[in-house]
């Protein structure tokens, strides 16, 4: 052979070796990927780990999931962090710790902590009418506040139709408002709690009216950017995201790719892109006492009751809940067009769950709550 030519022969072949032996060795779904996060696991919680994957991929195989990320912390530190599956199918490309994928409503525990920030700054009372901070927003037959509206209380309503399905783009988020801003309450505010994420569009105009900014830059700024989360970004849908995963649902049992939608009028709601990782970076900020003081975490995460004294088991934007064994545990799931996550902590503990998945209707409820069980204990917790 003239020499000439031989060296870039050796090259392509050399080439075609390495693409087949990373091809050959992409995950399956619904097996765990490697993490290439720098993540190391506590030797203390390797049992629990073992434990911990095993849920996970039964879960993961159970509800024929391609794709999700999960990480846990105790006490500030990332005990695991890990990737599971695929998160394109087609192309076999692996979920990482660093795989954004769609939080749902997990959104709006996000969005709370900029509530949070704007009321110890004297920037926001949550107790006054919503149309000081949104004049735009129509008043209603009764009055509502920001308390009631991010506590689902207020009587505005959820998603009606196909409206989950929503594919045009809204430039603001006032212009997201125009979807439900005409329509009457559901009820008188108080009476009773139903949940709403249109609510949440009302809220992310608030946060915009008291911090006099941008929604979106004022999340990056205030909330995002301190605490790390460099992995957390609204879902621009015509944007190229780097590690953004593909969407999946199910069509009678069949995988598929999700449909196209928009999440651009819903961003505080339900429309943000995260990590696991980055969830738990948001955990640990909201219980260590070092981005909001104690008594505001505290107004977020307790609980609010309706006008006859019912516990709703709702704060703003913060599920709360004693059932495990007793103990309190404060989070929230998300539910999305190809993406589901499931977002819990016991905070007097410091343990932070966080799962996300690429399909809709992943129920990570109780597997999370499991996994968050195994990295505690209940004499632990008595001693504290």
């Amino acid at each position: 052979m003239n020499k000439l030519f031989r060296f870039p022969l050796l090259v392509n072949i050399s080439f075609l070796l390495l693409f087949l032996n990373l091809t050959c060795t992409t995950p399956e779904a619904g097996q765990s990927a490697a993490s290439n996060s720098g993540t190391q696991s506590a030797p203390q919680f390797a049992e629990k780990i073992s434990k911990a994957q095993y849920l996970m991929r039964q879960h993961m195989k159970e509800n024929d999931i391609p794709g999700a990320t999960i990480a846990v912390s105790v006490d500030g530190q990332t005990v695991w962090a890990e990737g599971f599956g695929l998160a394109d199918v087609e192309n076999r490309v692996p979920v990482l710790p660093s795989t954004k994928m769609r939080v749902g409503s997990v959104s709006k525990s996000l969005t709370s902590a900029a509530i949070g920030l704007l009321y110890e700054q004297g920037k926001l009372d949550v107790d006054i009418e919503v149309q000081k901070y949104v004049p735009s927003f129509p008043k209603k037959r009764y009055p509502i506040n920001t308390r009631q509206v991010a506590g689902h209380l207020a009587g505005i309503r959820h998603y009606k139709g196909n409206e989950f399905l929503i594919s045009k783009h809204y430039d603001t988020v006032l212009e997201g408002l125009t979807i439900f801003a005409d329509d009457p309450l559901l009820f008188e505010p108080g009476e009773k709690y139903s949940y709403s994420s249109y609510g949440w569009n009302l809220v992310s105009a608030i946060v915009e009216g008291a911090a006099e900014q941008d929604f979106l830059s004022y999340m990056q700024e205030y909330v995002f950017r301190p605490l790390g989360m460099h992995n957390t970004i609204a879902d621009h849908a015509y944007n190229i995201i780097q590690n953004r995963t593909r969407f999946y649902v199910h069509d009678n049992n069949n995988l598929i790719n999700a449909p196209f939608v928009d999440n651009s009028y819903k961003w505080a709601g339900g429309g943000y892109l995260s990590t696991a990782e980055d969830l738990l970076r948001f955990g640990e900020g909201m219980i260590n006492g070092d981005f909001l003081k104690p008594e505001t975490v505290e107004l977020l995460f307790k609980s609010q009751k309706t006008n006859s004294g019912e516990v709703t088991n709702y704060g703003l934007g913060w599920r709360s809940s004693d059932e495990l064994d007793g103990r309190r545990s404060v989070g929230h799931g998300g539910g999305s067009i190809g993406g589901s996550s499931y977002f819990i902590m016991f905070p007097a503990e410091k343990t932070v769950v966080a799962v996300i998945c690429n399909l809709s209707g992943g129920n990570w409820g109780e597997p999370a709550k499991e996994i968050l069980k195994l990295f505690t204990s209940k004499e632990s917790f008595i001693k504290k």
